[in-house]
């Protein structure tokens, strides 16, 4: 039998401890570590749990449906981003077309039914992954033993999802909030929208700040006299320690193309990166007289993710995992935010650029 995970015993701030179901390589799991909030992950993909022991990241190996709240009776904060294949645009659609039966399954989890053997129709099963987040709320709540903060992240199809779980989270007297939130607005050199919800039992959370421009399709520059301009590619990846890629270039992408030139998508080093997506490694890279450049290597992909310049990517599958992951500046925010407490957005400029093993607690 195996022993439960000592939570407590993992980060320097006893204060914050989470749990993060469908943890990944660990986006949620880096912006806790800079915050100093003790964190486990639950995982079952061998590739991230090969990253994770490579990061020293904990870990409970193991799929979250077998799994509960019973297991991390120390974590006061429930984190997760579920699978996204079913809702995105560019995966299944499996999830987009059950949406109607997945809030009925929200309302009846509010009512304490038991959906297990309906969740079995579902055409994907991973379309009901993002239903377990507020199972494991509520196995707490009855157990007397609440987590004071959730934190829940998808892609923004499954906004309709986090609202109908807010009404439940309401009734079980939380104070919430839910929206979409543009990565590029965070300091992210990438344009990635995600759909969060928070929820805290004691304070009303309120979506984090946005601290940077909004990029447009096809916008090269901004001026703006509240905020500043988004992060490029060009400058993330210029402050990568030996970079070797000149400062401009064009990324050129296939990538929901369908293979027709007039389709592909294209950014210059001057703007952000267009969404990371697991498909990274297929983009060309051109200088600026029109020749190939190498494409992407893994840590640079990261890089515009925002993990460390030298986050020890491991296993099978990296440029997926870089791709399914929340940018942990963006996490940063998110979690802050949950927590009501503030984010000094210049210390996190630094702390973005540390090595990964010099970066534990340094925005506590």
């Amino acid at each position: 039998m195996r022993s439960t995970p000592d939570v407590r015993a993992v980060g320097p701030d006893p204060a914050y401890q989470m749990v993060d179901l469908f943890a990944g390589p660990g986006g949620l799991d880096v912006a806790a570590h800079w915050l100093g909030i003790s964190a486990i992950g639950v995982e079952w993909d061998r590739g991230a749990l090969a990253t994770r022991k490579a990061a020293r990241i904990a870990t409970e190996p193991g799929d979250v449906r077998e799994l509960g709240p019973s297991r991390f009776e120390g974590a006061s904060i429930l984190a997760g981003g579920p699978p996204c294949q079913t809702y995105t645009v560019a995966g299944t659609g499996s999830g987009r077309e059950a949406l109607a039966e997945v809030l009925t399954f929200v309302k009846r989890l509010g009512a304490r039914e038991d959906i297990s053997d309906d969740l079995n129709t579902l055409t994907d099963e991973r379309t009901g992954l993002v239903l377990e987040p507020l199972r494991w709320a509520i196995e707490a709540q009855e157990a007397e033993k609440a987590y004071d903060v959730v934190v829940l992240e998808q892609v923004p199809a499954v906004l309709p999802v986090w609202e109908a779980m807010e009404q439940v989270l309401q009734d079980m007297e939380y104070k919430t909030i839910s929206g979409v939130l543009a990565t590029e607005q965070y300091g992210v050199p990438q344009s990635r929208r995600r759909a969060i919800l928070l929820a805290n039992k004691e304070i009303q959370p309120e979506l984090p700040g946005t601290t940077h421009a909004r990029h447009y399709r096809g916008q090269h520059s901004k001026d703006t006299l509240d905020q500043q301009r988004w992060v490029s590619m060009g400058q993330a990846l210029a402050a990568m320690p030996g970079t070797q890629r000149p400062k401009t270039f064009r990324v050129v992408s296939n990538y929901g193309s369908g293979g027709n030139p007039k389709r592909r998508g294209e950014r210059a080093s001057c703007q952000p990166s267009a969404t990371i997506t697991g498909k990274v490694r297929r983009n060309r890279i051109l200088d600026a007289d029109g020749n190939h450049l190498p494409r992407f290597s893994n840590q640079e992909a990261g890089v515009l993710q925002t993990f460390p310049h030298d986050f020890p990517w491991s296993g099978v599958d990296i440029g997926q995992q870089i791709g399914n992951a929340i940018p942990p500046r963006l996490g940063v925010y998110v979690l802050s935010a949950a927590l009501g407490i503030p984010v000094d957005a210049a210390r996190l400029d630094a702390v973005v650029k540390l090595p990964w093993t010099e970066s534990h607690g340094r925005l506590m």
